[in-house]
């Protein structure tokens, strides 16, 4: 009899592991379908910055903004209501109304995107929540990463609204904080996709688990860096390498008082300082590839420390032929949509680093 119930709680703890790993599967799959959103997102996010279409959208309609306008009086309203700020008193006076709609179209498609991003993060949660295909231990993350996206959208109007009142565009502060949170959270959510997905090796030693995570903090700071870039237009000045303004370190970086503001306000030194992060985040990849192959070699780990650097090279050389180019549209959104491949790499690897999460106690030593 007790062998009979031995094999009996064995099937049943199988079973129950076969249950939770199908619910991986299934949340896992559901967190890439809402990354590729956030990926179209920010490159649509992008090209509205680099269109100088942000502003074109003078309200903030959660709900009633889903539809946009349908007559030619509703046209001529939303035209007037832009009319209203300085970016059309300013640089955009005498505006025509199809001139209008080519920058309201990339605003509009970027906030209706952000809306699906929601609801398509909401509603599978909420259904999986209901249906219990949740664990424990990820509903935090989860809550998290849907409150992570609200205050997103209040950061992004926060940006606009720096734009409508004295300035011709929007603060390159805001505009920094609203891309580097969009990035967090794309980060962050390939990390809990990853932690669910099956791992063939075991987690790497303390110190190259230390090592990945900062390369991701290091990206995430570049994307900082870059988004001060966006915000003041510095890729447009300088457009030489590996020679700024035709020295290695190049003058006047500091001829703004207090001198902290040159790294937000003063053009050069803002291009600059994204530069040297560049080079940083190449040394560090660099550096944690010859580690990795050293310490762990032949390991899944290693190989996928040498796909991560050969990423930032790649990024590293898109970056160069944009600045050269001058900033074309097509050039600077795809630099920034491969600084994301980037960031998505380094997050999945270091969580990769890490090992899967554990199964819950009963069903790991069962299996």
């Amino acid at each position: 009899m007790q062998q009979v119930l031995s094999t009996q709680t064995a099937g049943d703890v199988r079973s129950e592991r076969e249950r939770l790993l199908a619910n991986r599967t299934l949340v896992r799959g559901w967190l890439y379908v809402v990354l590729l959103m956030l990926f179209a997102l920010v490159l649509v996010g992008g090209a509205t910055r680099l269109t100088d279409s942000g502003l074109s959208i003078t309200q903030w309609k959660p709900i009633h903004g889903v539809i946009p306008p349908l007559s030619e009086a509703e046209w001529q309203e939303e035209l007037e209501l832009y009319r209203q700020i300085p970016q059309y008193q300013q640089i955009n006076k005498g505006m025509s109304l199809e001139e209008f709609k080519s920058i309201f179209w990339w605003e509009w498609a970027h906030r209706l995107l952000a809306r699906g991003v929601g609801f398509v993060f909401a509603l599978p949660l909420a259904f999986f929540w209901a249906t219990r295909r949740i664990e424990r231990g990820l509903a935090p993350k989860l809550v998290g990463l849907l409150l992570l996206g609200g205050l997103q959208g209040f950061v992004g109007w926060w940006m606009v609204a720096s734009g409508l009142v004295e300035r011709t565009d929007v603060s390159q502060y805001r505009l920094a904080m609203h891309l580097t949170l969009a990035c967090i959270i794309f980060a962050a959510i390939m990390v809990v996709a990853r932690g669910l997905a099956p791992h063939s090796e075991p987690p790497a030693d303390r110190g190259t688990q230390r090592f990945a995570g900062w390369l991701v903090v290091a990206t995430l700071f570049q994307v900082f860096l870059g988004g001060l870039v966006a915000g003041t237009n510095a890729g447009l000045t300088y457009n030489t390498w590996p020679l700024m303004d035709g020295a290695i370190i190049p003058s006047d970086l500091f001829v703004m008082n207090p001198a902290w503001m040159n790294f937000f306000e003063n053009v050069k030194t803002v291009q600059f300082t994204h530069r040297l992060g560049a080079y940083a985040v190449f040394v560090l990849a660099l550096w944690h590839m010859i580690a990795v192959r050293r310490r762990l070699p032949g390991t899944t780990h290693a190989r996928r420390a040498l796909v991560l650097f050969h990423l930032v090279l790649l990024q590293a050389v898109i970056g160069i032929v944009t600045l050269l180019m001058h900033m074309p549209l097509h050039w600077a959104l795809l630099h920034q949509g491969f600084a994301l491949i980037v960031l998505g790499f380094a997050a999945a690897h270091w969580r990769g680093t890490k090992g899967a999460y554990p199964l819950p106690t009963e069903i790991k030593v069962a299996g």
